[in-house]
């Protein structure tokens, strides 16, 4: 019989659980470190001792993991980036007039008098209407 992966080891029970709860999250688009650590120590705890994981690969595991931890936390660390220049650029204008489009379609301009940081991102208040940060056109100067 042939084994199409290096390293694949006969089922057992437990390792059956640690698949399947992989399984859950097959809709993620990314293993996230803790299962991948999960994973990695059952395949060494699981593994034939007359026949151990090769050395290599093991290291080659262990930089793959180092590798999503520190995309992790730099995915962790551009998102709270754009936060916080979404909120400096919202708070920026605040007293002066934008242009946005309205939900009739057509382009208005008011001034801004507040703004607000939220989860869906920035939103300026702009007499009674909430125009996200997204949406200005044009920005300019209040009359004097």
């Amino acid at each position: 019989m042939t084994n199409p992966l290096n390293g694949v080891l006969p089922v057992d029970p437990t390792m059956a659980a640690a698949q399947a709860a992989a399984a859950k999250q097959s809709n993620k688009s990314l293993l996230d470190p803790q299962a991948f650590l999960q994973l990695l120590v059952a395949q060494l705890q699981y593994q034939d001792p007359s026949n151990p994981v090769d050395t290599s690969s093991f290291m080659n595991q262990t930089a793959t993991l180092s590798q999503v931890q520190t995309m992790n936390a730099m995915s962790s660390t551009l998102t709270a980036l754009v936060s916080d220049q979404q909120a400096q650029a919202a708070t920026a204008l605040i007293g002066k007039n934008i242009t946005y489009v309205a939900a009739s379609g057509k382009q208005v301009t008011g001034l801004v008098t507040a703004a607000s940081l939220g989860a869906a991102g920035a939103t300026l208040h702009v007499g009674d209407t909430d125009v996200p940060l997204s949406g200005v056109l044009e920005v300019t100067a209040p009359p004097s």
